[in-house]
């Protein structure tokens, strides 16, 4: 992991429209990435059961992503000869770490939920029910 030393910039800035990061970056946390990262941090899933695990998403939004996150180097596809064929996804090195992050991240946000849901109350409350 690259860490920006103080006073020394990085090759890559997340924040310039052109740099190549701003698209990973939005692999990484957009909704069905970060759940997908999240999911394969628990080990390998065949691609039905990824789908099942990760409530919502539809075949071709998780096809998708995990196309994304493969070309990311941050999942590995595993086809195995066998019929039907047989396909499974699991976390590179990288993904292992990315996904480490985004978890606790997750967990934060689970653990933070009635905090959450108070100021929406509140922030409902002023503004009348919508």
């Amino acid at each position: 992991m690259q860490r920006r030393p103080e006073g020394q910039e990085l090759p890559f800035n997340v924040f310039a429209k052109a740099c190549p990061s701003r698209g990973t970056l939005e692999h990484v946390t957009g909704r069905w990435g970060a759940l997908t990262l999240g999911a394969l941090h628990e080990g390998s899933l065949r691609f039905n059961e990824l789908r099942r695990r990760v409530d919502g998403v539809s075949e071709k939004m998780l096809s998708q992503t995990l196309h994304a996150l493969e070309r990311d180097g941050l999942v590995h596809r595993e086809a195995q000869p066998t019929n039907p064929p047989r396909v499974d996804y699991e976390l590179t090195p990288l993904g292992r770490e990315v996904a480490g992050r985004l978890l606790s991240l997750i967990h934060y946000v689970e653990g933070s939920m009635e905090a959450v849901l108070q100021a929406r109350e509140r922030y409902d409350g002023t503004r009348g029910a919508r």
